[in-house]
């Protein structure tokens, strides 16, 4: 697995997209801090930025790289390998390489502006893990679509879709039924629902670990309520780690049953 991983993440670390994806953090990084000349207003700028293009990436990366490399998959599933040891060793290859990116982008302009000369070290810490966790979320969830899909058009459409239900439609379906049912208690449905969206998920995680109570929204305003901030971070974690955990053994569930 560590053989697959690795040749996975150098194939994509030598790709041209991986240096335009790390360009764009990095130049993103400098010009907000340019702007802002304040670390903790480019973080939470960062936060409405991460959460929607990261999930986006981490999915076209992933459908595109399944696609891509299938005739080598194929190759590898001639031998005498797992194929689990395959299909894992891929997906962790092409989400830590992602990461790589752009925890690297990120973190030298940050580094350049004084990040450990200031107090908002950790909450950029978060920052960058919430997006660690968006990119192996998102990349699992490609990949479970491509081995669903044979046909490239219908996988690419499909799992654009997913990003476009998570970041965009979701939030909007919730909104009305919270408007529609408002003479209901909702609080403990608002709370299941909200896991069940991990862009909403990280969003609270790091409003939370801000403390900005004005921008926490319903659903963070009642994690704050329920569970307090250190509660809320860790169920937070916990559901975001379940989102990554159920879909990477969905991978392997569907890598062994599936007819290559």
């Amino acid at each position: 697995m560590f053989k697959i991983l690795k040749y996975s993440f150098f194939d994509l670390m030598r790709s041209r997209w991986s240096y335009v994806y790390f360009l764009f953090y990095l130049l993103l990084g400098f010009v907000l801090l340019f702007l802002n000349n304040d670390v903790s207003k480019a973080i939470i700028t960062l936060l409405n930025i991460i959460i929607v293009i990261v999930p986006l990436i981490g999915t076209i990366f992933g459908i595109m790289y399944y696609y891509n490399s299938r005739e080598f998959t194929e190759l590898l599933l001639a031998q005498p390998l797992k194929r689990t040891t395959i299909f894992l060793g891929q997906y962790i290859g092409l989400s830590v390489s992602l990461s790589l990116s752009l925890l690297l982008g990120l973190g030298i302009p940050f580094l350049v502006y004084g990040l450990f000369e200031s107090s908002e070290i950790w909450n950029f810490a978060s920052l960058i893990i919430v997006g660690v966790f968006l990119t192996f979320i998102f990349v699992a969830l490609a990949m479970n679509i491509a081995l669903s899909n044979e046909n490239r058009i219908k996988g690419f459409g499909y799992a654009i879709l997913v990003w476009l239900f998570m970041a965009v439609i979701y939030d909007g379906l919730f909104l009305i039924s919270l408007m529609l049912f408002n003479d209901y208690p909702l609080d403990k449905f608002s709370l299941i629902i909200s896991m069940f969206n991990p862009i909403d998920l990280s969003r609270i995680l790091i409003l939370l670990k801000l403390d900005i109570s004005a921008l926490l929204g319903y659903t963070g305003a009642l994690f704050n309520k329920f569970f307090g901030t250190n509660w809320g971070m860790f169920i937070s974690f916990f559901v975001l780690s379940c989102w990554i955990v159920i879909p990477a053994w969905i991978i392997v569930y569907k890598s062994m049953r599936k007819d290559f």
